[in-house]
């Protein structure tokens, strides 16, 4: 073969080059080779995190790329079998025999991943090519209706010209609500208003700056009152204390307006709530399941919050005007709180889960398996789906992130998008379907105190600043400067600046290259990485250290000492200094990232006069476009990154003119032009989508309790506080959950008898309770019928519950319909009054036994928001059956009703998952909640908003009962929405043995999240009944944790 000669002359470069170093003798040759090939700084923190070998970043790379993409696979081998027929024993020799067979095998990796792309692309084609035929029939046939002849979909048009300026007064002089409340959510990293400690690690990024900025903003303009930026409350000794307090002021209107007086709730709050272990600092990927009980403490902290505007303006509770989730965590979040009170949904994903995902398989650095373990990504993606299912609006920072990374999601279809919003727009109806709507607002930046320094025609050194001999004794400057400047032989030169947290993604690693390598660059100009600050990088976590490490190895390397600044520390005051000292010095910023979401400090260094050079990937395109003050690079071309710095610094007319043009132009990148484009947008879509709340949920006044007996403290005593003094009865004599239960009852009624003679009892009635005990075990045999046996074991000791003042209420929550409930209670010898509420059909109805199994009409129309109605009703018949089993899902019209479609499927049936079904039906742009019930044998299909875990919050809220007073009975298994109902503030008594069978192998695939990621197993608000333990021994250990 011609091409070995050029294969040997490759591996003969590599190894003069330097090879990396050998594998561990534990790790084996696929392991070895991975190490070999991570020699890219994007996958330094998937390899730190599986405690891999830390990555070399090796010139190498260039002739190992050349001859994987080059040469065959077949060629690599013939020079493998040659280098070992040709075997000595020199260690040259042994070193290219493993290199060759390496490499080789790293040929045929990547033509596997060449294939499993391109099968992920065709299936991503096909379903996006079946979701567009499926609705181009029946949307077409709305077309005629609005117009005969064919009209074209607009495009999305740009920001400038879609965004109307917000105003108190419409152009038709109706007014637009002028006392708004809003809720921000940003959950991950460390957040507070003052110092931000940015770059500290991976969760404390831009994120944290932009949502704390962006609550300051908000709070400033003209109609919003109040604004809630709530975060995690962390009491960990790793931290500063100030992230323990529950409240921080950010500004109050009294700050700009005197008329406000000190005690008005308006203004802007950073509102820290209780998410998991508070003792803890938590990795976003570890937040997953406790992200219920930040919604159930959200909900009551606004719900005071509503109450107390509504005092201030003597009107009824002010619910929120948005509630906005930042990143999936806070996405996803923000969904359950807007479900939960029927207001507005806003996401912004700042860095998307799918992207990341394709990322790491594309460049071979990891699998579907490693990428699960290292960032929980597939629930991430999951909660990303879930923020696109509710949001009424997605702000994207630019349209590279709607095109290209939103659109990789089911639940985002642009083409279907544009369709059914000219449908709108004509006043077509959609068909049940539903995109949301996507708004391009670019973030913004305070630039009240930003003051481009001045710089002179002539030169642009220091020379004003430094003494003849070089030292920093001709007059005072900032200390951060000399921080800075300490590091270079000659601080004249102009600055290079950099500045980003120490992470694979931001691609510092091919910026040093670029100036090692390029001699030109070097004699022209220092280099300034701003990363974070650090104190010992061997005792930092994640990929932060690995990344520092590489810094000062490239540094020693290339022997850039005195040209290369990397401080150690650094204040969030000090940023600005840092770009006036770039701008001062004629100097170019930097941002070479692999990937760019959008880019803030492209626009922090164009408002201090600096020229800039960024990725071409992502944000940064749409930037640069407004901005035009700059060059846009390939980040893995450093010839391409030294060529553009050298270009803007060499020529001085170019330099000038980006500066003059950022100066120019930063004004669209302003708080208050985001603020009014971001009121305007969400206010046109919620009048063209006509959403409102479908009740006032807030609207009714706090229920009279008695005040000597409404604390934590008295409910800790009368729940699972419990004295074994008695006579129990013997374990033979009843079964587990009759044993929790009459414990229950007979500790409540000593305390009762021990109550004062005389004393005056609340007046206590259905939906007036102190608590609530929630029946949502799910008992069915084989074939789906229910279990009376062991529903009446649990249902009569629940009678007895309540006690004689009647403070506890009884709710019964299943999968089965209002009729089915009835008869079982009716088998089980138990009548059906003594429950407050039952939720049936999986949380789609809510009906109160004490008023003639009346519905909740309130919460039917609370489920009307997105729900498809008949148009979903056949779609799922035809999407829900697998390829095999074409006969096995049939529409069961016994339990069907108007807000709940239900399927049969017989027992033991193929059927496939809820995930592959939701998939389906979000491609196509239908909206709801699907759950298997009866041990698989039904499908319930419901509205978006509905579940059994929703539907206790509704009650909780409208009849004003403490979430953390409510007990919920569940099994160990159950239903398909069975992990839904364990996390919360509530308490969850998981009664093992209980239930036989179940519908959760229908949930999804096992490749994806696990139930650790739903719900949090070991936290104190779960108590477990073991089978054959001690009953009374475990109710007094869950006692504790209540």
């Amino acid at each position: 073969m011609a091409g070995n000669e050029w294969i040997n002359g490759y591996l003969e470069a590599i190894l003069d080059a330097g090879a990396p170093s050998k594998p561990k003798p534990h790790q084996s040759s696929s392991s070895s080779f991975n190490s070999f090939s991570l020699s890219s700084p994007d996958a330094v923190e998937l390899a730190s995190s599986e405690g891999s070998p830390a990555p070399r970043f090796s010139p190498a790379r260039y002739f190992v790329e050349e001859v994987v993409s080059r040469f065959d696979d077949a060629d690599l081998h013939k020079t493998w079998i040659k280098v070992v027929a040709k075997r000595n024993s020199q260690e040259r020799s042994t070193r290219m025999e493993n290199m060759c067979w390496r490499i080789w095998h790293l040929a045929r990796k990547k033509k596997q991943m060449e294939w499993d792309e391109a099968r992920r692309r065709l299936e991503l084609v096909k379903r996006s090519r079946d979701a567009a035929e499926d609705l181009s029939s029946e949307l077409s046939e709305g077309e005629k209706e609005g117009s005969s002849s064919v009209v074209e979909s607009p495009t999305m048009s740009k920001l400038d010209s879609e965004s109307r300026i917000w105003s108190p007064e419409e152009e038709d002089g109706s007014r637009k609500p002028n006392r708004l409340y809003i809720v921000l959510i940003s959950l991950h990293g460390l957040v507070r208003g003052e110092n931000m400690e940015l770059g500290r690690d991976s969760d404390t990024g831009g994120q944290v700056k932009y949502v704390v900025e962006l609550a300051r903003a908000l709070a400033s303009t003209t109609g919003v009152c109040r604004v809630d930026l709530l975060t995690r409350q962390i009491c960990s000794p790793e931290v500063d204390s100030t992230y323990a307090e529950p409240v921080e002021m950010l500004s109050r209107p009294a700050d700009l307006d005197p008329l406000y007086s000190d005690s008005d709730p308006s203004g802007a709050y950073i509102i820290r709530l209780p998410c998991g272990p508070r003792h803890l600092y938590l990795p976003k990927e570890s937040l997953w399941p406790h992200l219920p009980e930040l919604a159930d403490r959200a909900l009551g902290h606004i719900a005071e919050v509503a109450r107390s505007l509504a005092a201030a303006g003597d009107e009824s509770p002010l619910l929120p005007y948005v509630v906005h989730g930042h990143y999936a965590d806070g996405a996803e979040a923000a969904t359950r709180i807007a479900a939960a009170l029927g207001v507005p949904a806003v996401v912004t994903g700042h860095s998307l889960g799918r992207n990341k995902l394709e990322q790491l398989l594309r460049a071979g650095r990891a699998g579907q398996a490693e990428a699960e373990a290292a960032y929980r990504i597939s629930r991430r993606i999951e909660g990303e789906e879930r923020g696109l299912d509710a949001a009424e609006m997605v702000v994207a920072s630019t349209w590279q992130e709607v095109e290209e990374q939103w659109g990789m999601y089911d639940g985002f279809n642009l083409r279907i998008e544009r369709k059914l919003r000219a449908r709108r727009r004509r006043g077509v109806g959609c068909l049940g379907r539903y995109m949301p709507s996507m708004a391009v607002i670019p973030p913004g930046m305070d630039f009240r105190n930003v003051k481009a320094p001045e710089v002179n025609d002539g030169d642009g050194d220091l020379s004003a600043l430094l003494g003849s001999d070089g030292s920093h004794s001709k007059r005072d400057f900032p200390q951060i400067w000399s921080e800075i400047m300490r590091f270079f032989t000659n601080p004249h030169k102009p600055m290079i600046l950099a500045l980003s947290r120490p992470d694979p993604k931001k691609n510092v690693t091919s910026l040093l290259k670029a100036f090692g390598e390029s001699r030109p660059l070097r004699e022209l100009a220092n280099l300034t990485l701003i990363l974070g600050n650090r104190n010992d990088i061997e005792i930092m976590s994640g990929g932060s250290g690995v990344v520092l490490t590489a810094v000062l190895k490239l540094v020693d390397r290339y022997d850039l000492y005195g040209q290369v600044a990397y401080p150690k520390h650094h204040k969030q005051s000090d940023v600005p200094e840092i770009y006036r000292l770039a701008a001062k010095t004629k100097g170019v910023f930097i941002n070479p990232a692999l990937v760019e979401p959008f880019g803030l400090t492209l626009i922090e260094a164009a408002a201090y006069g600096l020229p800039v050079v960024a990725t071409k990937n992502g944000g940064p395109v749409d930037i640069l476009k407004a901005l035009n003050n700059g060059l846009l690079v390939d980040p893995d071309d450093p010839v391409a990154i030294a060529d553009a710095l050298l270009r803007l610094l060499a020529d001085k007319s170019l330099w000038f003119e980006c500066r003059r043009n950022g100066l120019k132009n930063i004004h669209r990148f302003s708080w208050p032009e985001h603020c009014l484009t971001y009121l305007s947008q969400i206010h046109r879509r919620l009048i063209t989508t006509h959403h409102s709340s479908a009740t006032p949920l807030l609207a009714a006044p706090p229920l009279p309790y008695d005040p000597a007996t409404d604390s934590l403290r008295d409910f800790n005593d009368i729940s699972l506080h419990f004295s074994v003094d008695g006579d129990p009865k013997p374990a033979s004599e009843t079964s587990a959950a009759a044993a929790v239960l009459d414990v229950l009852h007979r500790h409540h009624h000593n305390r009762t008898v021990q109550k004062e003679v005389g004393a005056a009892a609340p007046d206590f009635a259905p939906g007036r309770r102190r608590r609530l005990y929630v029946m949502a075990a799910d008992c069915y045999d084989l074939n789906g019928r229910l279990l009376i046996d062991d529903l009446e074991g649990v249902a009569r000791q629940l009678m007895k519950v309540g006690g004689a003042d009647g403070s506890a209420g009884l709710v019964f929550a299943t999968g089965s319909t209002i009729e089915e409930s009835v008869e079982a209670m009716r088998l089980c010898h138990v009548e059906i009054t003594k429950f407050d509420a039952l939720i049936c059909s999986s949380g789609a109805e809510v009906c109160y036994p004490w008023r003639d199994l009346a519905a909740d009409v309130e919460y039917d129309a609370h489920l009307e928001y997105r729900w498809p109605g008949d148009h979903v009703k056949s779609a799922v018949l035809r999407l829900a059956r697998t390829d095999d089993a074409d006969s096995d899902l049939t529409v069961d019209l016994k339990a069907c009703s108007s807000s709940c479609y239900a399927y049969s499927l017989r027992p033991g049936a193929k059927a496939l998952k809820i995930d592959a079904i939701k998939q389906r039906l979000r491609t196509r742009g239908f909206r709801c909640n699907l759950i298997y019930t009866r041990a698989c044998t039904r499908l319930n299909v419901i509205p978006l908003f509905a579940s059994r875990h929703q539907a206790l919050r509704y009650l909780a809220i409208r009849w004003g009962v403490d979430l953390a007073k409510m007990i919920v009975l569940v099994g160990q298994k159950g239903d398909t929405d069975h992990e839904e109902l364990l996390p919360g503030v509530h308490t969850s008594v998981v009664l093992e043995g209980l239930v036989h069978h179940d519908s959760e192998s229908l949930l999804r695939d096992e490749e994806s999240y696990k139930l650790e990621d739903v719900a949090p197993l070991q936290s104190p608000n779960i108590a477990y009944l073991e089978k054959g333990c001690d009953a009374y021994e475990i109710l007094s250990l869950s006692a504790q944790k209540i």
